[in-house]
């Protein structure tokens, strides 16, 4: 009876660290509107080697979301959502912006992501 108890704890403890160990591997989500030549939020922190999902959402055109240095680039359609995932590799300081000319005013819409080490 004790043995059966025993590895019954056992599978529970189990099943629970690696539950929370997939919690802990989740990315990160950030909410980042675009619209009319704005990102908001238009600054994005991030930690190196913690991958960070971007959701974006167009509220008025279609505009583009290009991450160079992450070779990250997709479209933005209104009234859809849109992730991105990436994976920091090192800290310092990268641009991402609209890519679909969206008006005038367009070459001003871009936004930052500070990785952290």
């Amino acid at each position: 009876m004790r043995r059966r108890y025993f590895i019954a704890l056992l599978a529970a403890g189990s099943a629970a660290g690696g539950v929370a160990r997939l919690a802990a591997d989740a990315p990160a989500e950030v909410e980042v509107i675009a619209e009319k030549f704005d990102f908001t939020p238009d600054t994005v922190k991030a930690k190196v080697g913690k991958p960070l999902t971007f959701v974006v959402t167009s509220i008025d055109r279609v505009h583009g979301f290009k991450m160079p240095d992450f070779g990250v680039r997709t479209d933005i359609v209104p009234g859809a959502e849109t992730r991105v995932t990436i994976t920091p590799t090192r800290p310092g300081t990268f641009a991402f912006f609209c890519d679909v000319f969206c008006g005038d005013g367009h070459e001003e819409m871009g936004g930052t992501l500070v990785v952290e080490a």
